[in-house]
């Protein structure tokens, strides 16, 4: 998306889209920042969706606060992107696309109530580990799952797609074209507003609104 612009990365050890699988790295999100930060980084952003949700609004908001008050950086997560851009485009009834299990779901619901959204249809790939191959998920099956979500409901003003594991970018312009409805997804959220957090213009045309804007 950013060819110009360097990402510099430290891995958290998530081992599966599971509570289990996120416990065993969200006490390793802050001193990974801590240790970007020392880097010299102009802003850090939390990849990793669920791993920033699943144990709560309220846990996040809170994360939030350690991440900004100990790396003194301008911060965000992912899940903090995608209600960013959403609210941004003037959503409130969304229809999601995940990869998750029913309790990674439960709580990406709840992130979004929390934060105003009403979901209205919510359809999902149910992969917990990275074995079932989340990366391999095509741009045609991210499509269709999404398609597949709005055809549930009317009401629907925004389409999100979420996991940072999913393939995105070329699924997005497909979905709006087929839906009419502008198209949120966790990893091009989270790069846009990691260059707004740097100051950086994160305009791209040719993948939808969000990123247009």
């Amino acid at each position: 998306m950013y060819p110009d612009v360097t990402f510099v990365a430290r891995g958290t050890g998530v081992r599966a889209l599971t509570p289990a699988g996120y416990d065993a790295a969200i006490d390793r999100v802050v001193p990974a920042a801590v240790e970007l930060a020392g880097e010299g980084v102009e802003a850090v952003m939390v990849i990793g969706t669920s791993l920033t949700f699943y144990r709560g609004p309220e846990a996040h908001d809170r994360l939030l606060e350690r991440l900004r008050a100990e790396t003194g950086l301008p911060v965000s997560t992912m899940s903090q992107a995608i209600i960013d851009a959403l609210h941004e485009l003037g959503a409130h009834r969304v229809a999601v696309a995940t990869a998750y299990i029913d309790v990674v779901n439960a709580r990406l619901r709840e992130l979004l109530e929390y934060h105003g959204l009403e979901v209205t249809a919510l359809r999902a790939f149910r992969i917990s580990e990275f074995g079932d191959g989340i990366i391999r998920r095509s741009a045609e099956e991210i499509v269709e799952l999404a398609v597949e979500s709005v055809a549930e409901t009317e009401r629907a003003d925004a389409v999100l797609i979420s996991c940072g594991g999913l393939q995105t970018l070329p699924a997005i312009a497909p979905i709006e074209a087929r839906t009419g409805l502008p198209v949120v997804t966790s990893t091009q959220a989270a790069l846009r507003d990691a260059l707004r957090l740097a100051g950086r213009d994160s305009r791209i045309g040719g993948y939808g609104r969000l990123l247009a804007g």
